[in-house]
């Protein structure tokens, strides 16, 4: 398998009000985007959904690069794959692809925290997630 493959996809739809005033997907709703991926690949991969009343994977930090524009009626997809995990964190890579023009429209990297909101502060990734995790990635590094 070649490092780095992306096997986690989410078709996403494109809003009319997606749309700024120079006609493609304005920067602020990438993080839209990225967060449906996010969330997609988590239910799928853990196969449960996170009860973050109790805790949960939240964004520590990100970054985000806007490479082309995204039209209106472009057809894109999220690739979601997670690259590293560590005790209490992981890291994310993610990309939309245009699938319209087949490039790439932007790229994202963050950095998850599992954390208690019973406890209020940051906790160990559950062993069940990460064992889920490396089976689905394969090519994780520690």
């Amino acid at each position: 398998m070649k490092e780095g493959m992306f096997h986690h996809i989410v078709p996403i739809q494109i809003r009319f009000n997606d749309i700024d005033k120079l006609e493609h997907v304005n920067n602020s709703v990438y993080q839209q985007f990225y967060d449906l991926g996010k969330v997609a690949y988590f239910d799928e991969v853990l196969g449960e959904h996170m009860d973050w009343s109790i805790e949960g994977l939240v964004l520590a930090s990100i970054s985000i690069e806007f490479l082309i524009p995204i039209k209106l009626h472009d057809r894109i997809e999220v690739r979601s794959k997670v690259c590293e995990i560590g005790n209490k964190s992981l890291k994310l890579k993610q990309e939309i692809v245009n699938l319209t023009t087949g490039q790439v429209s932007s790229t994202s990297k963050s950095i998850m925290v599992n954390f208690s909101n019973k406890k209020g502060h940051t906790v160990p990734i559950p062993q069940k997630w990460r064992d889920r995790i490396i089976d689905y990635e394969k090519d994780l590094t520690f």
